[in-house]
């Protein structure tokens, strides 16, 4: 790719990341006040951070089991409401954990 090429490609998501954020502040003058909307807006950005973050939790480990129990072991952790901390560190053990096992055998 040469640098005119970049430059085009670059140029190009600057202007459509800059419309994905200024049409919404220009289109919409007044308040929203449907309640649909404004739930459909609330759980935007879990669905979409959900979206982005279950595959990766699948696909990063070297077993499918590993990568199974480092979830099952957040959910449970999350569900008992422990801090992000707790949950992303016994995860992460768990994970380190089976994967040595797996290795072993």
């Amino acid at each position: 790719m040469n640098n005119y090429s970049f430059g085009i490609y670059l140029l190009v998501s600057a202007v459509v990341t800059y419309l994905i954020r200024m049409l919404p502040m220009v289109l919409v003058k007044k308040q929203i006040t449907n309640r649909f909307v404004l739930s459909f807006l609330h759980y935007v950005p879990y669905a979409v951070l959900s979206v982005m973050t279950i595959p990766a939790i699948f696909y990063s480990t070297s077993y499918g089991l590993s990568a199974f129990i480092g979830f099952a072991v957040a959910m449970v952790f999350a569900c008992f409401e422990k801090s992000l901390v707790k949950v992303a560190a016994f995860s992460c053990a768990a994970v380190l954990v089976t994967e040595l096992i797996l290795a072993k055998v």
